[in-house]
């Protein structure tokens, strides 16, 4: 039991997290199509911790579950080294930015037959979007019916922690005048969105619906901000870009293990869950991907608030799971360094603003991204 006396009913959430990150030319700075390379020549050592991604200038680094912040965290330094030193010698530079900043267009799509139909199934959104990476952890282990329920008590916390990882003002070359250019381009994808409020059968008729209407291809495209792993026994989170800083990776999947260990509490009880509708999400998320932390979101009740107001609510919602999980005084620590150099996004225009040069924040990102 907590010195709050909330004592969870259930075991601790593991923690798992994927990574996108951008290959970028060691000379021009722009993004690079050798994903390939990279990852034949990491893979010897990750196996399947590395993997491609949609666009062939992109690389996918994981961790394996966890149940530790400090094994969390070790796994994100080493998987980012390696791939690192491997992008090196590949001739580039691995980069944690949800935009490619100096990317190319039209970027290539990688080889293989999936990638195909997905890019002849969503048209001109596939290569007219540009790169995106995004970071998306993994909460388990959970069945289908709880992280479902999870799922719908995580809505309106969701574009908080959304703004509190923007991390793509600039992309193209171009100001994007926004925080996240990620989440406004890729809100234009077939299902991408709040997750519907569903029980375990509702899910399975509207999953088969969705394939059998032709709004997606497979399972696999649910691509909704917080969705049931069709091959893991987790809810994965989709909702954050990618972070240069390790720290601010680790921080997220802490809160939300946090904030998951008392809204599964509730529901369990079988406590009321939020009131929030689904236009007043999406309009929420688009306040995140436009202004980050300035932006507005929407509390459990409905009520519109300052995205730094519902932080501080999500801290003192989540505050009995963290310290169940003995992660209150970290996440206190790392919080407060977040906030106190600002969100990746202000990390960019901060850069931009002494150097002037796009090619600046790339090497600022790439350098940051291997400091751990």
């Amino acid at each position: 039991m907590t010195s709050t006396g909330f004592a969870p009913r259930r075991p601790p959430l593991t923690l798992g997290i994927e990574e996108e990150f951008l290959l970028a030319d060691r000379r021009s700075r722009r993004t690079a199509s050798r994903a390939d390379q990279v990852i034949a020549d990491v893979g010897a050592v990750l196996g399947p911790r590395v993997q491609n991604e949609f666009f062939a200038t992109q690389v996918e680094v994981c961790t394996e579950p966890v149940a530790t912040a400090a094994e969390l965290r070790r796994q994100l330094v080493d998987g980012r080294r390696l791939t690192a030193a491997a992008a090196l010698r590949a001739g580039c530079l691995l980069v944690a930015s949800a935009s490619g900043i100096l990317g190319g267009r039209p970027p290539q799509i990688t080889e293989g037959d999936r990638y195909r139909r997905i890019a002849d199934h969503v048209g001109p959104l596939a290569t007219g979007s540009g790169e995106f990476g995004g970071c998306h952890v993994h909460l388990g282990s959970l069945d289908k019916a709880d992280a479902l329920a999870l799922s719908g008590r995580l809505r309106p916390w969701l574009p908080v922690l959304q703004a509190l990882m923007v991390n793509s003002p600039f992309a193209g070359g171009r100001d994007r005048n926004c925080a996240s250019w990620r989440a406004l381009r890729y809100e234009r994808w077939p299902t991408v969105g709040p997750a519907p409020v569903l029980d375990e059968a509702g899910y399975e008729v509207l999953a088969a619906r969705l394939v059998a209407d032709g709004t997606i291809l497979d399972r696999r495209m649910l691509y909704w901000y917080a969705r049931p792993s069709e091959h893991l026994p987790t809810l994965e989170i989709r909702v954050a870009d990618v972070n240069a800083a390790v720290d601010d990776t680790v921080l997220l999947a802490l809160l939300l293990r946090g904030l998951a260990v008392v809204l599964l509490d509730e529901a369990d009880r079988g406590a009321p869950g939020p009131v929030v509708t689904d236009a007043q999400l999406v309009g929420a998320h688009r306040q995140a991907a436009l202004h980050g932390l300035h932006g507005t979101g929407v509390g459990p009740d409905g009520v519109p608030r300052p995205m730094l107001q519902l932080l501080r609510g999500l801290l003192r919602r989540s505050a009995p799971g963290l310290e169940s999980t003995g992660d209150a005084a970290q996440v206190g620590m790392l919080l407060g360094g977040l906030l106190a150099s600002g969100t990746g996004a202000e990390r960019q225009r901060a850069v931009q603003r002494r150097h002037g040069s796009l090619g600046d924040i790339v090497d600022d990102l790439a350098r940051r991204t291997v400091a751990g």
